[in-house]
This record gives structure tokens, sequence and C-alpha cells, in this order.
């Protein structure tokens, strides 16, 4: 079966002020949103094929809670700077009717969701020195979204498709089966290096350009 990089997060300081270089580099801000029941929130960026999602905990107490625990949103979010990895890789299927996950993974039913829908998440989700890894079935391009949920797809920058995931950390030269098998689906790419980060090629990356957030965020684009 097929799969397709749907988006990526990353996690940052509540409010994610972050995403304000973004802006003045040239991307254009689409929708935020709220996980009800989840305690987190985020800032968005909106591509043709896939989605930058910068994202925080604002509810302690739901993060904390009994259906969320499992996720290890909680840990992952407050040690992002202290040895954890903190972004989180969501797959989406190829195929309109595909529903099985691309790894091993458990069902989550978090409360914004309606009760027959769930995510997959992948079984290593308690190795907090890899992404979190999920998978929507009803996870879709962009620019295929219908006119109601439209978001921004014209960058100042000029940037239109995701065409590189490299995800850089201390670990990669181990990675656990769940995340193994993410990387063979030749939608991620990983590399050792000291300090997490991710690498977003853009376009084939023809332009020979590359700007780096660090050290506010730990991000690299090229295009």
């Amino acid at each position: 079966m097929a799969f397709e990089f749907d988006h990526l997060f990353i996690c940052t300081d509540i409010g994610a002020d972050e995403a304000d270089r973004l802006v003045s580099f040239g991307l254009v801000e689409g929708a935020s949103n709220t996980h009800p029941g989840q305690g987190t929130a985020n800032r968005r960026f909106f591509f043709h094929n896939a989605i930058l999602e910068l994202l925080w905990v604002h509810d302690t107490e739901e993060a904390k809670s009994e259906p969320i625990r499992p996720t290890r949103l909680w840990e992952r979010w407050t040690n992002r700077k202290d040895g954890t990895c903190p972004f989180g890789v969501c797959l989406r299927s190829g195929t309109s009717d595909g529903d099985t996950a691309a790894f091993s993974s458990w069902a989550y039913r978090p409360p914004y969701l309606p009760e027959t829908l769930s995510i997959a998440v992948g079984t290593n989700s308690d190795v907090l020195t890899e992404p979190m890894l999920f998978q929507t079935p009803f996870g879709k391009r962009p620019d295929q979204y219908p006119a109601e949920e439209a978001q921004p797809l014209k960058h100042h920058v000029g940037l239109r498709e995701i065409t590189r995931v490299e995800l850089v950390s201390p670990t990669a030269d181990n990675p656990s089966p769940e995340y193994q098998t993410v990387i063979d689906t030749n939608q991620v790419r990983v590399r050792l290096g000291a300090e997490y980060c991710v690498e977003l090629g853009f376009d084939e990356e023809v332009q020979g350009h590359q700007i780096d957030f660090r050290p506010g965020l730990p991000l690299i684009i090229s295009w």
C-alpha cells in the first residue's frame, strides 16, 4: 500500500511566536485550531501537499488526562528542549479507501473526533527520542480540500510542495521497528546529528537556497 506524508508538528513554546519568523520569511499562515480534550493548540502553514504545524500544550490537565496520557504529548512537549524529540510525523494513505496504518499502531480516540473515528498512533509512542508517529484516516492534500475548508497555499516566497522531510537526531542510527517502517515508506529520511532538527525541502530544491531557523525553531528550509 502507498503512503504519503501528511504533516509534521514541532513542539514550541506557548503561542508559537516562532511562527512569526516563518511569516517574515514569506510564508502565509493558515487557520490555527485547538484540540478540545487533548489540551493542545497550534499555528499552521499549508502547502499544496502537506502541512507544517507548530504545536503547544495550552491545557495541562487535559494533556495529562487518562485518555491522552498514552500519546505522551505532555512529556514530549515539556521536555522538548531536554533530550526529547520535539516532532510528530503524520502519514496518510495514498489511496482513497486505505485504512491500514503504515506501522504497528494502537487506536487513539481523542475527544475532539467523532466516536467512529480514530487515529493510528505508533506503538513506539513511549520512545520519546523518536518522533511521534501517527496516521489519520481523513488526511488529504491541502490542494484537494473542499472549498469551505480551503487554506492559503500561495506563499510570498513561492514554495509549493514539500518534497523532502529529513529528521536529524542523536538516535537516528537505532530506529525502532515502527520508525524503520515509516522510513521504508520513503516519505521521511533520517540522519544522525548531535541535536534534533528537521529539514524540509520544497519543490525538489532546484533553486539551491536554504534558511536556518535555529535556535528558536529546530527547522531548516531548503528550496
